[in-house]
Protein backbone atom coordinates (compact mmCIF):
# COMPACT_ATOMS: atom_id res chain seq x y z
CA UNK A 1 0.00 0.00 0.00
CA UNK A 2 1.10 3.47 -0.49
CA UNK A 3 -0.14 6.92 -0.06
CA UNK A 4 0.20 9.02 -3.17
CA UNK A 5 2.84 10.83 -1.48
CA UNK A 6 5.87 10.96 -4.07
CA UNK A 7 9.25 10.77 -1.83
CA UNK A 8 11.79 11.02 -4.87
CA UNK A 9 12.25 11.68 -8.87
CA UNK A 10 13.65 8.64 -10.32
CA UNK A 11 14.97 8.37 -13.50
CA UNK A 12 14.98 5.46 -16.18
CA UNK A 13 18.51 4.38 -17.03
CA UNK A 14 17.92 1.18 -18.99
CA UNK A 15 15.25 -0.51 -20.71
CA UNK A 16 14.95 -3.85 -21.71
CA UNK A 17 12.53 -5.84 -23.80
CA UNK A 18 12.49 -9.46 -22.87
CA UNK A 19 9.24 -10.84 -22.99
CA UNK A 20 8.51 -8.60 -20.18
CA UNK A 21 9.83 -5.11 -19.78
CA UNK A 22 12.81 -4.92 -17.45
CA UNK A 23 13.73 -1.44 -16.73
CA UNK A 24 16.52 -0.37 -14.41
CA UNK A 25 15.47 2.89 -12.79
CA UNK A 26 17.99 5.58 -10.75
CA UNK A 27 17.36 6.88 -7.68
CA UNK A 28 18.18 9.02 -4.37
CA UNK A 29 16.97 6.71 -1.99
CA UNK A 30 19.29 4.98 0.03
CA UNK A 31 19.36 1.88 -1.23
CA UNK A 32 21.11 -0.31 1.12
CA UNK A 33 17.39 0.10 2.89
CA UNK A 34 15.23 -1.71 0.00
CA UNK A 35 15.59 -5.40 -0.02
CA UNK A 36 15.22 -7.56 -3.00
CA UNK A 37 11.07 -8.18 -3.28
CA UNK A 38 10.51 -4.97 -2.26
CA UNK A 39 7.48 -2.72 -3.91
CA UNK A 40 8.18 0.61 -5.34
CA UNK A 41 5.25 2.54 -6.99
CA UNK A 42 6.89 4.47 -10.08
CA UNK A 43 4.50 6.61 -11.60
CA UNK A 44 1.71 4.62 -9.41
CA UNK A 45 2.86 0.95 -10.64
CA UNK A 46 3.09 -0.94 -8.06
CA UNK A 47 6.41 -3.06 -8.76
CA UNK A 48 8.37 -5.29 -7.33
CA UNK A 49 12.14 -4.81 -6.93
CA UNK A 50 14.62 -7.59 -8.02
CA UNK A 51 17.94 -6.65 -8.43
CA UNK A 52 19.48 -3.36 -6.93
CA UNK A 53 22.89 -1.08 -7.11
CA UNK A 54 24.57 1.78 -5.16
CA UNK A 55 21.62 4.11 -6.22
CA UNK A 56 19.50 2.15 -8.87
CA UNK A 57 17.26 -0.48 -8.29
CA UNK A 58 15.48 -3.13 -11.47
CA UNK A 59 11.72 -4.01 -11.96
CA UNK A 60 9.99 -6.20 -14.54
CA UNK A 61 6.75 -4.87 -16.03
CA UNK A 62 4.61 -7.78 -17.34
CA UNK A 63 2.77 -7.11 -20.85
CA UNK A 64 -0.49 -7.30 -18.77
CA UNK A 65 0.45 -4.52 -17.01
CA UNK A 66 2.02 -2.31 -19.95
CA UNK A 67 -1.24 -2.94 -21.47
CA UNK A 68 -3.34 -1.41 -18.64
CA UNK A 69 -1.18 1.84 -17.47
CA UNK A 70 -0.11 4.08 -19.83
CA UNK A 71 3.41 2.21 -20.54
CA UNK A 72 1.24 1.47 -24.02
CA UNK A 73 1.98 4.62 -25.41
CA UNK A 74 5.45 4.19 -24.99
CA UNK A 75 5.48 6.62 -22.23
CA UNK A 76 8.73 5.13 -20.76
CA UNK A 77 11.95 5.83 -22.74
CA UNK A 78 15.71 5.99 -21.55
CA UNK A 79 16.06 9.47 -18.88
CA UNK A 80 12.19 9.34 -18.39
CA UNK A 81 11.68 11.12 -15.14
CA UNK A 82 9.28 8.71 -12.76
CA UNK A 83 7.34 9.70 -9.91
CA UNK A 84 8.79 7.49 -7.16
CA UNK A 85 7.35 5.87 -3.59
CA UNK A 86 8.45 3.56 -1.36
CA UNK A 87 5.78 1.34 0.23
CA UNK A 88 3.74 2.30 3.43
CA UNK A 89 5.18 0.94 6.79
CA UNK A 90 3.10 0.36 9.84
CA UNK A 91 3.76 4.06 12.15
CA UNK A 92 4.23 6.02 8.60
CA UNK A 93 2.37 8.95 8.27
CA UNK A 94 -0.57 8.84 5.68
CA UNK A 95 -0.31 12.55 4.13
CA UNK A 96 -2.42 11.55 1.14
CA UNK A 97 -4.84 8.75 0.28
CA UNK A 98 -4.81 5.12 0.73
CA UNK A 99 -3.00 4.05 -3.12
CA UNK A 100 -3.00 0.50 -3.37
CA UNK A 101 -0.52 1.05 -6.72
CA UNK A 102 -2.73 -1.22 -9.08
CA UNK A 103 -4.02 1.23 -12.02
CA UNK A 104 -7.17 1.70 -13.44
CA UNK A 105 -6.94 3.24 -16.32
CA UNK A 106 -5.50 6.43 -18.28
CA UNK A 107 -6.10 9.78 -18.75
CA UNK A 108 -5.19 12.32 -21.13
CA UNK A 109 -4.44 16.05 -20.15
CA UNK A 110 -6.10 18.12 -22.59
CA UNK A 111 -5.88 21.79 -20.62
CA UNK A 112 -3.35 23.62 -17.86
CA UNK A 113 -3.85 26.74 -17.02
CA UNK A 114 -1.82 28.97 -14.42
CA UNK A 115 -4.15 29.65 -11.38
CA UNK A 116 -2.07 32.55 -8.67
CA UNK A 117 0.54 30.46 -7.97
CA UNK A 118 -1.13 26.93 -8.34
CA UNK A 119 -1.49 25.44 -11.93
CA UNK A 120 -5.34 23.75 -12.94
CA UNK A 121 -4.90 20.42 -15.30
CA UNK A 122 -7.92 19.11 -17.25
CA UNK A 123 -8.09 15.31 -17.76
CA UNK A 124 -10.23 13.86 -19.99
CA UNK A 125 -10.98 10.16 -18.29
CA UNK A 126 -11.95 6.87 -19.76
CA UNK A 127 -16.02 6.35 -20.02
CA UNK A 128 -15.96 3.30 -17.56
CA UNK A 129 -14.36 5.35 -14.52
CA UNK A 130 -16.29 8.40 -14.79
CA UNK A 131 -18.50 7.51 -12.73
CA UNK A 132 -15.75 6.93 -9.51
CA UNK A 133 -14.64 10.53 -10.01
CA UNK A 134 -16.09 12.90 -8.15
CA UNK A 135 -15.72 16.71 -6.87
CA UNK A 136 -13.57 16.91 -3.72
CA UNK A 137 -13.02 13.38 -3.81
CA UNK A 138 -9.55 11.77 -4.35
CA UNK A 139 -7.36 10.52 -7.05
CA UNK A 140 -3.61 9.19 -7.82
CA UNK A 141 -2.20 10.27 -10.78
CA UNK A 142 1.07 8.72 -11.74
CA UNK A 143 1.53 7.85 -8.52
CA UNK A 144 0.42 11.35 -7.06
CA UNK A 145 -2.45 11.63 -4.63
CA UNK A 146 -4.81 14.38 -5.85
CA UNK A 147 -7.96 16.58 -4.99
CA UNK A 148 -10.58 16.62 -7.56
CA UNK A 149 -11.55 20.26 -7.72
CA UNK A 150 -14.61 20.14 -10.63
CA UNK A 151 -16.08 17.10 -12.85
CA UNK A 152 -17.91 18.37 -16.13
CA UNK A 153 -19.13 15.09 -18.09
CA UNK A 154 -15.83 13.07 -19.16
CA UNK A 155 -13.30 15.81 -17.75
CA UNK A 156 -12.26 16.46 -14.43
CA UNK A 157 -10.09 19.06 -13.15
CA UNK A 158 -7.09 19.18 -10.65
CA UNK A 159 -4.81 21.83 -8.67
CA UNK A 160 -0.99 21.32 -8.54
CA UNK A 161 0.69 23.76 -5.90
CA UNK A 162 4.06 25.02 -6.90
CA UNK A 163 5.82 22.26 -4.28
CA UNK A 164 3.86 19.87 -5.79
CA UNK A 165 5.65 20.64 -9.33
CA UNK A 166 8.63 20.57 -8.00
CA UNK A 167 8.98 17.51 -6.21
CA UNK A 168 7.13 15.59 -9.11
CA UNK A 169 6.99 15.14 -12.65
CA UNK A 170 4.02 17.35 -12.91
CA UNK A 171 6.61 20.56 -13.58
CA UNK A 172 7.15 18.95 -16.97
CA UNK A 173 4.00 18.20 -17.82
CA UNK A 174 1.99 18.99 -20.83
CA UNK A 175 -1.28 18.95 -23.01
CA UNK A 176 -1.27 15.36 -24.62
CA UNK A 177 0.61 13.38 -22.11
CA UNK A 178 -0.88 9.84 -20.48
CA UNK A 179 -1.18 9.90 -16.99
CA UNK A 180 -2.26 6.41 -14.88
CA UNK A 181 -4.89 6.79 -13.02
CA UNK A 182 -5.98 4.89 -9.57
CA UNK A 183 -9.42 6.14 -8.33
CA UNK A 184 -10.31 5.79 -4.72
CA UNK A 185 -10.97 2.66 -3.02
CA UNK A 186 -14.07 4.47 -1.28
CA UNK A 187 -15.42 6.07 -4.52
CA UNK A 188 -15.03 2.29 -5.72
CA UNK A 189 -17.03 1.00 -2.66
CA UNK A 190 -20.04 3.84 -2.82
CA UNK A 191 -20.62 3.39 -6.52
CA UNK A 192 -20.99 -0.54 -6.19
CA UNK A 193 -23.01 0.24 -3.12
CA UNK A 194 -25.54 2.98 -5.16
CA UNK A 195 -25.41 -0.46 -7.65
CA UNK A 196 -26.21 -2.75 -5.60
CA UNK A 197 -29.23 -0.55 -3.74
CA UNK A 198 -30.74 0.05 -7.46
CA UNK A 199 -30.69 -3.76 -8.66
CA UNK A 200 -32.54 -4.21 -5.22
CA UNK A 201 -35.27 -1.58 -5.95
CA UNK A 202 -35.74 -2.65 -8.91
CA UNK A 203 -36.52 -6.53 -8.19
CA UNK A 204 -38.75 -4.90 -5.63
CA UNK A 205 -40.88 -2.95 -8.16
Amino acid sequence: MFTGIVTDIGRIIELEKRGDLRARVETKYDMSTVAIGASIACDGICLTVIKTGSNWFDVEISAESVEKTHLKFNTWVIGTSLNLERALRVGDELGGHIVSGHVDGVVEIVDIKDEGDSTRFVLLAPSDLQKFIAPKGSVALNGTSLTVNEVHSSKFGVNVIPHTKEVTTWGSSKIGDHLNLEIDTLARYVARLKEVNEEIAHSAG
